[in-house]
């Protein structure tokens, strides 16, 4: 199989190698220095056969070629030899010249100016650069990044088709060696997108610069005027320069990570926090801390009873639980409620939300994911100080403190003695982790949310202490999803999803209590669909009819065994 396939490769790569102004070059120096070579030994053989004469002997010429070869490769037999010093001095200048070209330089001639080129137009040729014929439905990304290698595993969980377009060969190489479904090809060329089959895609997202973000959907319209075009946005300005280019959606991450910092924290005007919603259906957090509820297990806190609100888990040091009857509710989790927006008004009322102390909450970092946390605690009634090495942005604000967070005396001057909560919003994992463990060690009681770029260093920020862990590729990830706008899953959270499901036929006729999906698979059913009517937080005798829909919520792990018991 491999030699029928490198005879199949042979034609290509023969055309790779002769089609570039460098190859034809390499083959011209390497036939010079063969043309040389051949006429070196040809002149020596002529000179063998003359010195041999005046030693009174004669060979054929064939024999002078074999005698010059052997001594020019310093193979050196032994059988035919010089007598005389001027014979000798002829030997030595053949077998030095021998050296020379032979040992030193036509290795070095082959590798340099034949063999190279040829692994490398070889290499060239393993690299895809269009999108299988057959691809439909697919997504189509710019630059192997943190957000696109989350946002990858997201796309591999729920069986959509990608194609990565990258303009680094070397790393087009590299990532389709590690099995990443890869296009080597320009990204300001509209036969690129020709090439991943357009047409047929459901989405382009980019998370390059904002000005290869304008080229890409530019270019993209030049070639498609439907298709969705997702892309990250860092500054301001360029937002009206993106829409105008063709993105239909943008995403100012750094804000919405900052907004995200700030929903973590209990108290000010908006206690219940809306992070998704599936239909009427909405799904909320709230800070267990702000509410009457701390202390109870969930049968007597009688939230469903009395709200209709379902909580249906609890996050706990970035770790999603269902909520069971005899859930203890405690101080630090997150309740994650489901319901209808009359209802979450309903449960504000009964659970007589506290606010919070008027100390500051302390921002660690004033870039943009500071900045915006900054604002949302504005908006939210809470204040804050902001701790930046930056001493220009202190003269603008007395909200800001300049100095190294690192420092002690830094964090006191901002008021961390007496602040309820610290965020840290870095760009650096080591110094959030190192900011962390500091915060936790000095102050025991205060609350605790980090950033981190990298995703695997959610559980280290957790064990060092953070009580919530933001992840900026994760939310990346997550809008991005959510951006095809599938109208059966939605990502709520960093690994939890609300999604709908037709009734599995073992499932129905089935009342829920009698089911074991939630000690399964550990979803949670949150609304039946049946004939135009929903059950929002069903009841526990709500029948499973066969033409229903189930709407779950669940970790990826807990979809994915749902999806393995009842998929049919």
């Amino acid at each position: 199989m491999d030699v029928l396939r490198l005879m199949k490769l042979l034609p290509t790569l023969l055309m790779k190698y002769m089609s570039s102004r460098t190859s034809q070059r390499n083959l011209r120096i390497v036939f010079n220095f063969l043309l040389i070579l051949f006429l070196l030994v040809f002149i020596y053989s002529i000179l063998f056969h003359y010195i041999m004469l005046l030693e009174d002997k004669e060979y054929t010429w064939i024999t002078g070629f074999y005698w010059t070869l052997t001594v020019m490769s310093t193979l050196g037999f032994g059988d035919i030899t010089f007598h005389t010093d001027i014979g000798k001095i002829f030997s030595i200048i053949v077998l030095l010249s021998g050296v020379v070209l032979l040992l030193v330089m036509l290795p070095f001639t082959l590798i340099e100016f034949f063999y190279e080129p040829w692994i490398k137009a070889q290499t060239f040729t393993r690299v895809p650069r269009n999108a299988p014929a057959d691809m439909k439905g697919h997504v189509i990304l710019f630059q192997y990044d943190q957000i696109t290698s989350a946002l990858i595993e997201k796309l591999k969980l729920y069986h959509y088709p990608y194609v990565l377009v990258i303009t680094d060969f070397d790393e087009a190489l590299r990532l389709h060696d590690e099995g990443f479904q890869v296009m080597y090809a320009d990204h300001d060329d509209p036969e690129t997108y020709r090439k991943a089959h357009i047409e047929n895609a459901t989405l382009v997202a980019t998370t390059r610069t904002d000005i290869a973000n304008t080229t890409i959907a530019f270019t993209v319209r030049d070639v498609n005027e439907k298709i969705p075009i997702v892309a990250t946005v860092r500054d301001d300005y360029s937002v009206d320069i993106l829409k105008s280019a063709g993105c239909t959606t943008l995403l100012h991450l750094g804000d919405m990570t900052g907004q995200a910092f700030a929903r973590r924290l209990h108290g000010g005007k908006e206690a219940v926090h809306v992070i998704g919603h599936f239909d009427d259906l909405l799904i909320a957090e709230v800070n267990a801390e702000v509410t009457s509820l701390v202390g109870k297990t969930l049968l007597e806190s009688k939230v469903r009873e009395q709200t209709g609100v379902n909580i249906v888990g609890i996050w706990e040091r970035g770790k999603f639980e269902n909520a069971q009857a005899q859930t203890r509710i405690e101080s630090k989790m997150v309740l994650v409620l489901s319901g209808l927006r009359s209802q979450l008004d309903r449960f504000e009322q009964l659970c007589q939300i506290n606010t919070m102390p008027d100390t500051p909450v302390v921002i660690i970092g004033a870039g943009r994911v500071g900045r915006a946390a900054a604002n949302t605690l504005q908006h939210r009634g809470i204040d804050y100080r902001i701790i930046d090495m930056d001493n220009e942005k202190k003269q603008t604000s007395n909200k800001f403190v300049s100095g190294n967070a690192a420092n002690p005396d830094v964090l006191k001057a901002a008021g961390i003695e007496q602040a309820p909560a610290v965020i840290i919003t870095t760009r650096d994992d080591d110094t959030n982790i190192y900011l962390t463990i500091y915060c936790r060690k000095q102050y025991a009681e205060i609350q605790i949310i980090s950033r981190t770029s990298l995703k695997r260093n959610i559980s280290t920020l957790h064990r060092a202490g953070a009580d919530f862990v933001i992840s900026y590729a994760s939310m990346g990830a997550e809008k991005i999803f959510n951006s095809l706008k599938r109208s059966d899953i939605l990502m709520v959270a960093e690994g939890l999803d609300v999604f709908r499901i037709k009734t599995p036929t073992p499932l129905t006729g089935m009342l829920i209590r009698d089911t074991s999906i939630r000690q399964d698979t550990g979803c949670n059913i949150i609304a039946v669909h049946t004939d135009g009517q929903s059950h929002i937080n069903p009841e526990a005798d709500v029948v499973l009819m066969p033409n229903s829909e189930l709407v779950l919520i669940g970790t990826d792990e807990a979809e994915n065994r749902f999806l393995q018991l009842y998929a049919e």
